[in-house]
């Protein structure tokens, strides 16, 4: 079962109307963090992602598998997200298992240096086209504020990139 500070955060995405990937984000940042605590391990950064929308499905929030899953993922989330209205509690010998078995892997995959690394090779995978989507997306949706701070972090980093490149 998520943390209950979890499922108000995910209920507070929306409510403010967010999209459901964003809801499901907050039990991916909770799954990282639980991974990180040595509550459990996983065998990689994706295993530690898909228990977070696995748990995000199960606890209503309205997220579609991918259109490009394998049928089992999609048969998975489809179950999923049937769970999160059947309201049957689930096995408790099945569910210590799990936590067994996960409790075997390493902390390593939900490192910064892992995370950076599988956004980096997640996000070479798409398009330059949809890359940019999400971008003008993002820019979009944070107002005059957020785009000016956004800017100016922009500027201070490629300044400060400019300045360690000089070194070298």
């Amino acid at each position: 079962m998520p943390e209950r500070k979890t499922l108000e955060r995910a209920a507070r995405d929306k409510r403010k109307g967010k999209s459901a990937s964003t809801q499901a984000g907050e039990f991916v940042r909770e799954e990282i963090e639980h991974v990180r605590e040595g509550k459990h391990g996983v065998r990689s950064t994706k295993q530690a992602i898909a228990i977070g929308l696995s748990k995000a499905r199960r606890a209503g929030v309205a997220l579609p598998a991918p259109k490009k899953a394998s049928a089992a993922t999609k048969r998975k989330a489809a179950q999923d997200s049937r769970a999160a209205g059947d309201g049957h509690a689930k096995s408790t010998t099945r569910a210590r298992s799990t936590t067994t078995a996960l409790k075997r892997e390493s902390a390593k995959p939900a490192s910064r240096s892992a995370l950076s690394r599988h956004a980096s090779s997640s996000a070479a995978k798409r398009s330059a086209a949809a890359r940019s989507a999400a971008a003008k997306k993002g820019a979009a949706t944070k107002g005059a504020a957020g785009r000016s701070a956004a800017a100016k972090k922009a500027a201070r980093t490629r300044a400060a990139n400019r300045a360690s490149h000089a070194h070298h």
